[in-house]
């Protein structure tokens, strides 16, 4: 198992350290080739199935956990018991993987799941910042620059015209 937790090491902390942009290829082969840019308004008509998406991604995360505390468990009984877990381990990461990819291919970029981070890409007079959300609020009402994260969170002006 010390092959498996290392790379398990690899796997989380690679999804949950506040990575700015995640390479669109590891998760979304079918993603355009350009970035689409969210307005305000935008983002805010797309939050309601994002956060659909979002749960469905969070659920599929932990049972991710749950399954690999099986397969922990498993590894000091019958070797049967501990491949079965395994494998279910294996379909658990696929469905989480495919459940990001499906989120992402919103237009939204994952920056948190744990602390339920999601950004949309816009423009604020012709720079790149991320429009900002966190699990929990009901509309967007933060942006930040790029190389920034959510301690750079501004709040959006009542009538920002500003962002694209």
């Amino acid at each position: 198992t010390g092959r498996f937790r290392v790379a398990l090491v690899w796997f989380w902390g690679y999804m949950s350290v506040g990575h700015s942009h995640y390479p669109t290829k590891v998760f979304n082969r079918h993603a355009r080739a350009t970035c689409m840019f969210f307005t305000v308004a935008e983002a805010d008509k797309a939050l309601p199935e994002v956060i659909k998406k979002f749960e469905m991604a969070l659920a599929k995360k932990n049972n991710v956990v749950r399954t690999q505390a099986e397969v922990e468990a498993s590894a000091m009984g019958s070797m049967q018991d501990y491949v079965k877990s395994k494998k279910r381990l294996n379909t658990a990461v696929t469905e989480y993987y495919r459940a990001v990819e499906t989120l992402e291919d919103t237009g939204a970029v994952i920056k948190s799941i744990e602390q339920g981070l999601l950004d949309f890409p816009s423009k604020r007079f012709n720079e790149e910042v991320w429009l900002c959300w966190k699990y929990g609020e009901t509309k967007i009402g933060f942006w930040h620059e790029k190389d920034s994260g959510f301690t750079g969170r501004k709040p959006l002006a009542s009538s920002d015209e500003s962002l694209v």
